[in-house]
């Protein structure tokens, strides 16, 4: 195929990486050229061919392999880190152990805290257990600081022991991490908090006892072996509880990931922080030294992403309230009292700088008969559809509001009566064009600093007034129209 011919097929099938036809002709003005070629099907187009649901498995399936190899490789490192710190006599010093303590129970103590005014905010039953399980946890950690010097006093032999306080403490945790996960699935929200509250106080003082009485009525203080690869076998109980709850956070994560909030990420990453914390530590083979440390540091940051990612969440949730605070439920637009914020902002602005600003009253037109006719659900949908077709028809420095039942306001800075008038033309021009059954309407009355008014209620009234003035007028030329069609 001469150079000339292969633009003539290209042009012809037009597109430069699709396959050749069988047979192209190219027309010019002085002969008539046939070109032929082979088909070929190439295998950039075959994937392309191949159905949808094909190919979403197999992206699924690399995915998960994907995901396997990354797990493979942070077990591997894991472990190799573990044996190297174990082999190459990696220690830390009692005040190290003891800062990092101190600062662990602080934070246990501020989550704990932060708990609390999330559950007097959204009644979650997990932040409640939780708040109690921290501080519990936090206490006996600090009860355990007091018997360290007696320990250290003791010679060397004594640091092969393992802490009460830290088997105690950590499984405790463990059990009510699963504990708040049972709560969450299987107990049914009361209605009144203070039974939630004792509901919750109930949970933790069993899974105390519990976890406490089993410690304390074991035969010997566990001790580490230092001659066996799992020096610290007992360090294996929490850590599975703790891998059961990362399990349990990670299924209701993935059943549920629209409605995932960053609080469960954070559960899920703080049960995976432990696990590896009683994994680190089932290889230490007494205090002080590589393990026990990387554990200590596991545990320690759990309590800094559980501080941290609730204070985000409760950012995320004071930043909700203060939205639902100044919207409208419905339609989403700002309410009554965020208009009349916007409107006394306007006002002030516009005295500084001399510039006119304009506000229009919009009214439905008749909603109670699109209520009596097809519903309320359809007169809400009605509301939403205005609310829709106002957002859009606003810039980005309007202000658009529901002002009460089918009445809503549009804020224009900057905008004099005439463009007003304009923009209320365009709103009704675009219900009018609307398919969607019922056809709506609205009536609109246009107020304009300064000359109707410098106050909110001023401007407020001019509009009303200008609004009901159309209303009347359309009534009567509704009025009129029925008459001559009677006759």
């Amino acid at each position: 195929m001469t150079g000339f011919h292969r633009e003539a097929a290209v042009a012809a099938s037009g597109n430069l990486f699709a396959p050749e036809a069988d047979s192209v002709s190219v027309d010019t003005p002085a002969t008539s050229v046939e070109v032929s070629t082979e088909t070929n099907s190439a295998p950039a187009n075959r994937s392309s061919s191949a159905p949808f649901s094909e190919r979403v498995s197999q992206t699924a399936g690399l995915r998960s392999r994907i995901l396997i190899a990354a797990a493979a490789a942070v077990v591997l490192v894991f472990f190799g880190a573990i044996f190297y710190l174990r082999q190459s006599n990696v220690s830390g010093s009692p005040e190290t152990y003891l800062y990092l303590e101190v600062g662990g129970t602080l934070l246990s103590f501020c989550y704990a805290a932060n708990a609390l005014v999330r559950f007097r905010g959204t009644h979650d039953r997990t932040a409640l257990i939780l708040a109690f399980g921290f501080v519990l946890s936090g206490i006996i950690e600090a009860v355990a600081y007091f018997g360290l010097d007696n320990l250290l006093a003791s010679g060397p032999a004594a640091l092969a022991h393992l802490p009460l306080g830290w088997m105690v403490s950590r499984t405790l945790l463990a059990v009510l991490l699963l504990a708040a996960l049972a709560v969450e699935k299987y107990m049914p929200t009361a209605r009144q908090p203070s039974k939630e509250t004792a509901g919750a106080l109930l949970v933790v003082a069993v899974a105390a006892y519990l976890t406490s009485a089993a410690f304390l009525a074991a035969p010997a203080a566990p001790l580490a072996h230092a001659q066996n690869i799992l020096s610290r076998p007992w360090d294996l109980l929490p850590g599975v509880l703790f891998l059961l709850a990362a399990v349990c956070f990670y299924h209701r994560i993935a059943t549920n990931k629209n409605a995932a909030t960053l609080y469960d990420y954070t559960l899920l990453a703080v049960a995976a922080l432990n696990t590896v914390c009683h994994a680190s530590a089932a290889f230490s083979t007494r205090m002080f030294d590589g393990p026990f440390f990387l554990a200590e540091l596991s545990k320690t940051a759990g309590y800094v992403v559980m501080l941290s990612g609730a204070l985000l969440d409760q950012a995320r949730l004071f930043d909700q309230v203060r939205s639902m605070a100044v919207s409208d439920p419905l339609t989403g637009l700002a309410n009554y009292r965020r208009l009349i914020s916007v409107l006394e902002a306007e006002l002030d602005r516009s005295r500084r700088t001399q510039r006119p600003f304009s506000i229009v009253l919009l009214d439905m037109d008749g909603l109670k008969g699109i209520n009596d006719r097809y519903g309320h659900l359809a007169g809400s949908r009605a509301l939403v559809r205005l609310g829709k077709i106002l957002r859009s028809h606003s810039r980005a420095i309007d202000t658009a509001a529901r002002y009460g039942g089918d009445e809503f306001a549009l804020i224009l800075p900057e905008a004099g009566p005439e463009i007003a008038s304009r923009v209320v033309s365009r709103i009704r021009e675009r219900m009018a064009a609307e398919v969607e059954s019922p056809a709506l309407s609205v009536s609109a009355g246009v107020a304009a600093f300064p000359e109707d008014g410098d106050t909110p209620e001023k401007l407020l009234g001019a509009a009303d007034r200008a609004l009901y003035g159309m209303k009347k007028g359309r009534g009567g030329m509704q009025n009129l129209a029925r008459i001559a069609a009677c006759l």
